[in-house]
Order: structure tokens, then C-alpha cells, then sequence
């Protein structure tokens, strides 16, 4: 009978890091950032816990990854250490091992519970060529709408859905860049399937019966606990 590998001991400390996916590094998709991250964490020399088994893991807990292609600044990931360090170090440490784009934000201790259950929304701005008019006539409609179902293809194939329900806010804002012609502002509560920013534009540009052609831009300012339509921090206590 093949020999049980020994147990790993637990984590003595975890740590909550919220990072951002900025300028080329938003093409990088969520295996990507797992493959840096892993390799920032041995050249930050930082002492992990690992999982038990035949193929022990470093214990590395990924949240609420955004698309490919989407600018961010609220990614999440969670580490579990075998040594208790200053959340400061860590952020310093690991700012000096990641690449220009994948840039540490805050690093604090976790409380304890699920981190992933505290993102529960997520407020995104998109950015579109689409003059303003036309983008103001779209949300104006798909807000009026009681259900608008989008199509998009999933690992399980092509799935229907409403896309209007998850919308807590949606708005006309001005642009960040000059090449977009009008931005969309929308909180996004999370849910199954995941509604995406793209998934929104779809459904304003199909209420509105307008083209507001393809995202400039998508960015995510922030994740977390949805309080009051509005997301909250959920590093706050």
C-alpha cells in the first residue's frame, strides 16, 4: 500500500492582498497572474504554508478574478503563511517581485471567515465610441426594462440570460480617454452566471435598439460588500 504523505501543518498567519491589473498587464488572463504571482512569492521569499497530499500547493486562495482584457483596480488573493510577517513587508516585498502592471495595493490580515463571500458586487466603468446621446438613450431604456437577455458562450456552451437584474446602478459618465466617446458607470451584483461589463453593454445597446460598438475600455474601480447600492471596501471590518 503506497505510504500517505505526511501532513502539513496549517497556516499560522493569512494574509488579504488587493492588487491592480494596469496598462498591458489587463491582457494577462487569470492563469497568467497565478503562474507571476507564484513566481513573486518565491523570489519575495516568503515563508507559505502548503496543502497536504501527494502534490502539496502553496496555500493560495484567488477571488473575483476579472476578465481578460479588463483594467482593474480591486483583484484579490489571499495567502496562507507558515510564519507570522508585517503585512507592510509583504507588500513591499512582493511590489519588488511583480511586474510593472500588477501592482500591490494593500496587504492587511484576514479576520478569519470567506473571502470570496465578502465580493459581493462590483462597480465598473466602460468606456464606448458611442456618442453620449446614444449611450444615454440605451441606459435610459434598459433601465426601463424589466428583463433583457444576452447570449455568451460559457465553458458549458452557448447560455441565455437576463442581464438587467444583476444591475444595481447604471449611468452616463464622462470618458477617461480621449478616443471613447461616452462611458457607462454600473454597480454589478454578483451572481450566477456571472453578469460581465461586456454583457451590460449588449443588453443597453439591444433595450436601445442602438451600436454602441465595442468597450474602449473596461475598468474596475472597485469589489466587495454591496451596502446601500454602493460597494463597500471588504478589507473594512
Amino acid at each position: 500500500m503506497k505510504q500517505q504523505p505526511p501532513q502539513q501543518a496549517p497556516p499560522v498567519q493569512k494574509l488579504r492582498i488587493r492588487y491592480a491589473k494596469r496598462g498591458r498587464l489587463r491582457f494577462t488572463s487569470h492563469r497568467d497572474f497565478s503562474r507571476a504571482f507564484e513566481r513573486a512569492v518565491v523570489r519575495a521569499r516568503l515563508p507559505m504554508a502548503y496543502s497536504s497530499g501527494f502534490n502539496p500547493h502553496p496555500r493560495i486562495s484567488y477571488a473575483g478574478a476579472s476578465p481578460t482584457g479588463a483594467a482593474s483596480e480591486a483583484e484579490y488573493v489571499e495567502v496562507g503563511l507558515a510564519q507570522v510577517l508585517d503585512p507592510a513587508a509583504v507588500a513591499d516585498a512582493l511590489a519588488a517581485s511583480l511586474p510593472d502592471g500588477l501592482d500591490v495595493l494593500a496587504v492587511v490580515e484576514s479576520p478569519g471567515g470567506s473571502l470570496a463571500d465578502r465580493l459581493e458586487a462590483s462597480h465598473w466603468v466602460v468606456e464606448v465610441g458611442a456618442p453620449a446621446a446614444d449611450t444615454a438613450a440605451g441606459v435610459a431604456a434598459f433601465l426601463a426594462a424589466d428583463a433583457i437577455e444576452v447570449e455568451r458562450m460559457t465553458k458549458k456552451g452557448l447560455r441565455t440570460f437576463d442581464c438587467r437584474a444583476a444591475v444595481v446602478r447604471l449611468e452616463v459618465v464622462a470618458p477617461r480617454h480621449e478616443r471613447a466617446g461616452s462611458a457607462l458607470e454600473v454597480v454589478v451584483r454578483h451572481s450566477e452566471p456571472a453578469v460581465r461589463p461586456d454583457d451590460v453593454l449588449r443588453g443597453v445597446g439591444r433595450a436601445g435598439g442602438v451600436d454602441l460598438g465595442a468597450a474602449v475600455l473596461v475598468t474596475r474601480l472597485a469589489q466587495g460588500p454591496l451596502v446601500d447600492g454602493e460597494v463597500g471596501d471588504p478589507f473594512a471590518s
